[in-house]
Order: structure tokens, then C-alpha cells, then sequence
């Protein structure tokens, strides 16, 4: 490869999305990827003869693709089949109480009225007014917008938004604020979820988080053949439009001299000339050395405090009886606070945690098979780990025992044997992202200037750029893709006013719901 040949290194959304930015602007681009296919954190597994997808589960955010597809020349419907949820999650904490929440508003309002009273229907109507304020507040100012500091994003609304930024509740948890809305703890329990989706306790980040709520509310999707289609979508797109792929090839070194970046060594110990890279890893994995020592300063190390959750995940192929599954199903702990105080304070697995199950063959609805097998994705949130104190198989064999235990307390039993289950616990996290300790989310968003902590598009070392869900935007499947726009179009802004052409290393990692 030539020197003026782009290289990115890692296939997940972020670099496919930079691929596809640099493609479309007429770079030429060659993606290595450590892994056997697309997809990075959107990866599926093998469970009893079954793939199963064992990352992200929910799409939302469309419009970022749409634009993404649509700056390329081509339109996102042709690559992706993908229907509307009606029902967009049902939540549980027993055998009786259960909540669904719609894509219509009317319905859902209806919905919280009939489950805890007109009260708390008021302060959904309420809540949801003040989440969509949020998000418009915050779309094109700091989350579709390169990484902005307090005082830059304060430019950027100007004097007339001020008022609406002080709304957006900076210095409020997500748990204080839900209380302002919801008398019906259940409803705080529900909605205080959404601080899990960036990999944070309610009862540490800030208000502003209530915008997922109406990301939701904007839409959720299901896409044909599941999440891992998004993935190869943005694989198709960026094949046609020139991008190389190499797999099974990773990258250990990036390489610097005279202060800039001019290549990488990948894993058979091959050296790519390069004028600049993305590096779509873990943003730990610098400071970690797993890029090389030249550049353990281009991104500031995250202690294990401060990191997001981890998980610990069951892909099966089996049988789910006693309970009406959608297709995004929640069951809740019998006590929030305890269960994050485990997680971040104590740094152990919950004893009585909240599960998220995907029945990746059901619709909406929760039309699919009936008392048969079918593909089930279970999660528990659990705490990022020290790489060298990961977690026990008797600690791991107990949250299996309080995974089954919450399901059955709420009316669901589970059947499959270990040969159809694939299991992934945060030492396994670890290993598939290095440098991450098992955090799925890069930095957790605890307090009100967690969000500007995030590294941004440019690193510290001359041409190496950064993307993924560890750096702004923050995490996510759309917001991951975001940050490879930004960072392509970094080293493009660069590239120009270098006068010189770029040659760009991506490398991935995972997340989930």
C-alpha cells in the first residue's frame, strides 16, 4: 500500500461510517478488522446452531444514517428493510405489574394513566415535554456537533437559548428530576433506565439524559435479519463504493515519527505506510499500551471508577413460557438504589438485578413462535473490571441463579441447556476490547461535566483521529456513527489545509442496550 493509501483498521460502526465519508469524497480506503466480519459491537454469535445478535438491539436515530447514506449518493431505504415498532418496550416487576410503552403518545399516556393514575399520566405528558425540549436543545449544539466544551456549547445556543440550557437540568441527577415528575416509584424505576443506555447509574448522571427518552419516542425500528443487517448495509455502501476490506488482520502499533503519524503494524507484523489514523478503539487502549508506547498520551486514561457498565449477557436458543415477551422486554429489581450502589460503589455483581430481553424473533407485538424455541438475548448490567482481578465463576454461576430468579418472580421461565447458550461475561468484554476493563460505554456520564470529558475527533498526536462510542458524541449505535463522520471529516479539514493526503486506521469494539 502506498503512503497516500487510507487504512482503517476496524470494521465497526464508526469505522464504516468513516469509510463510507472518506470513500464518498473520493479517498481510497482499506478497512483491517481483527474480526472475521462488519460489525464490531454490533456482533452476532453462534448459540445452539442459532446466530444470534449479542450487542446493540435497539435502532433508533434514523436520520443519521439517512444523512449518512444520502451524502454518498445513495438512500438508506435500498440498503435497509426496517419496520416500525408500535410497542416500543414492555416492563415488568411481577406477575401483575406490567407497563407497555407506545410509539403513540396517546397510547402510552393512556397506558402510565391505567397503571398509576391520572397523576403520574399528567407527569409522563410533562416528562415527555421536557425530554423532547432537551434533545432539540442539544441535537445540532452538542451531539450532532464537534466535541464542544461548557463555554463553547453555551456560544452555540446563544443569548436567547441560555434559558433553554438551563432547562435541560445540567445539575440535577436523572433520579432527583424524575421525581419532579413521577410520584409512582415504578415510573422513576422505568424511566431512570434511560442513564443505563449510556452506560450510567440514575442516581449519578445528570437530567439531561431524559433526552433518550425521546429518542425513543421519535422512533424505534426493527430491522430485517436484525441488527447485524445495519452493519452489513454500511459494508455494501462502502464496498461499492471502492472501500477495501481485510479481515481477520488487527493492528498492534501505530506508528509515529517526527511527531506525526505515518503508519501501522498490523497483527502478522506488516507495516502500512499511512499519513493519518482513526483509531476507532476503546479510548483506554492508548494509555494502555495496546497501540504502541508512541501513542499511550493521545488519550487520557479513565480510571475503573469512572468507567461505565459492563454487562454480563445470555444468547440462547430456547423457550420462553409464562409471560406475554414483545420484542424488548424489561423485568425489574425489587430495589433500584441497591442494585447501582453494587455495581459502582461496591464493584460486584447485583444480587437482585434488573434484566433486558430481547426476543429477536417476536414482532412488536410479540407475534412469533409460540411454545417452541426461539432466539432470546438476555442482559444484566454489571461493573467494569480490574484486568487483573475479573470476576469469578462462582460470582458469574450467582447472577445466573438472580437472572432466572428476577424473570420468574415477574411470570417468565426460561429453557435452554448450556450447548444452545453462549454466555459473555465483562472478562470477556475485556478481551474483545482491550484496555476497556468490560465497559461498554467509554466514560461513564456521572455529573454534569462527564459529557466533556469525552475525547474528541482529534487526539494529541499529530494525524491520528479518534472515533467510537468512547468519544463524542458518547455512546450508541447512531452516536457511534456520528463520531466517524466527525473524525473523517477532521482529517479531511486537516488534509486540506495541509495540502497533503491522508491515509486513516479505524480500529472497533461493543455495547448493548
Amino acid at each position: 500500500m502506498g503512503r497516500d493509501q487510507t487504512i482503517i483498521i476496524g470494521a465497526g460502526i464508526a469505522g464504516l461510517s468513516a469509510a463510507i465519508s472518506l470513500a464518498a469524497h473520493g479517498l481510497s480506503v482499506t478497512v483491517l478488522e481483527k474480526g472475521p466480519a462488519a460489525g464490531g459491537k454490533l456482533r452476532q454469535v453462534n448459540a445452539g446452531g442459532k446466530m444470534v445478535d449479542a450487542g446493540p438491539t435497539v435502532f433508533t436515530m434514523r436520520w443519521v444514517f439517512e444523512e449518512l447514506f444520502a451524502d454518498a449518493g445513495a438512500d438508506f431505504a435500498d440498503f435497509v428493510r426496517a419496520s416500525p415498532a408500535t410497542v416500543l418496550a414492555r416492563h415488568a416487576w411481577d406477575e401483575t405489574q406490567h407497563l407497555d410503552l407506545f410509539a403513540d403518545q396517546a397510547r402510552s399516556v393512556d397506558s402510565v394513566g391505567a397503571f398509576a393514575g391520572p397523576i403520574n399520566a399528567a407527569g409522563y405528558l410533562a416528562f415527555s415535554k421536557d425530554a423532547a425540549r432537551i434533545y432539540h436543545t442539544l441535537r445540532d449544539t452538542f451531539i450532532a456537533a464537534s466535541r464542544p466544551s461548557p463555554f463553547g456549547l453555551a456560544q452555540r445556543v446563544g443569548i436567547a437559548g441560555l434559558g433553554d440550557l438551563w432547562n435541560i437540568k445540567p445539575f440535577k441527577t436523572m433520579w432527583q428530576a424524575l421525581g419532579g415528575y413521577f410520584t409512582d416509584p415504578r415510573l422513576r424505576q422505568l424511566f431512570g433506565r434511560y442513564a443505563t443506555y449510556c452506560g450510567s447509574s440514575p442516581f449519578d448522571a445528570p437530567a439531561t439524559l431524559m433526552l433518550v427518552a425521546h429518542v425513543e419516542a421519535e422512533g424505534v425500528w426493527l430491522i430485517d435479519g436484525g441488527m447485524i443487517g445495519l452493519a452489513q448495509a454500511l459494508e455494501r455502501l462502502a464496498t461499492q463504493l471502492g472501500v477495501r476490506f481485510v479481515y481477520n488482520t488487527g493492528v498492534d502499533e501505530i506508528i509515529i515519527a517526527q511527531g506525526n503519524t505515518t503508519g501501522v503494524i498490523d497483527s502478522d507484523g506488516t507495516h502500512h505506510r499511512a499519513a493519518a489514523v482513526i483509531a476507532n478503539t476503546d479510548a483506554t487502549a492508548f494509555a494502555a499500551g495496546h497501540l504502541g508506547a508512541a501513542v499511550r498520551h493521545a488519550a487520557p486514561a479513565v480510571e475503573l471508577r469512572a468507567r461505565s457498565l459492563s454487562a454480563v449477557t445470555w444468547a440462547m436458543d430456547g423457550a420462553a413460557s409464562g409471560f406475554p415477551l414483545s420484542r424488548h422486554n424489561v423485568f425489574f429489581s425489587n430495589d433500584y438504589a441497591a442494585e447501582f450502589k453494587a455495581i459502582f460503589r461496591d464493584r460486584r455483581l447485583p444480587e437482585d438485578p434488573t434484566v433486558y430481553v430481547c426476543a429477536q424473533d417476536r414482532d412488536d407485538t410479540g407475534k412469533g413462535p409460540a411454545n417452541q424455541c426461539e432466539r432470546l438475548f438476555c442482559l444484566v448490567n454489571a461493573p467494569a473490571i480490574d484486568d487483573h482481578q475479573p470476576l469469578s465463576e462462582t460470582e458469574l454461576r450467582s447472577c445466573d441463579i438472580a437472572m432466572r430468579e428476577t424473570l420468574a418472580r415477574c411470570g417468565l421461565k426460561l429453557t435452554s441447556m448450556p450447548e444452545q447458550t453462549h454466555v459473555t461475561t465483562p472478562t470477556d468484554f475485556a478481551a474483545l476490547f482491550p484496555g476497556s476493563g468490560g465497559a461498554l460505554y467509554g466514560r461513564a456520564s456521572h455529573g454534569w461535566a462527564a459529557s466533556f470529558q469525552r475525547p474528541g475527533s482529534r487526539s494529541k498526536v499529530p494525524g491520528l483521529y479518534l472515533a467510537g462510542g468512547s468519544v463524542h458524541p458518547g455512546p450508541g449505535v447512531p452516536m457511534a456513527a456520528l463520531s466517524g463522520r466527525m473524525a473523517a471529516q477532521a482529517l479531511m479539514a486537516d488534509r486540506t489545509s495541509r495540502r497533503r493526503s491522508p491515509v486513516m486506521a479505524i480500529a472497533g469494539g461493543i455495547s448493548t442496550p
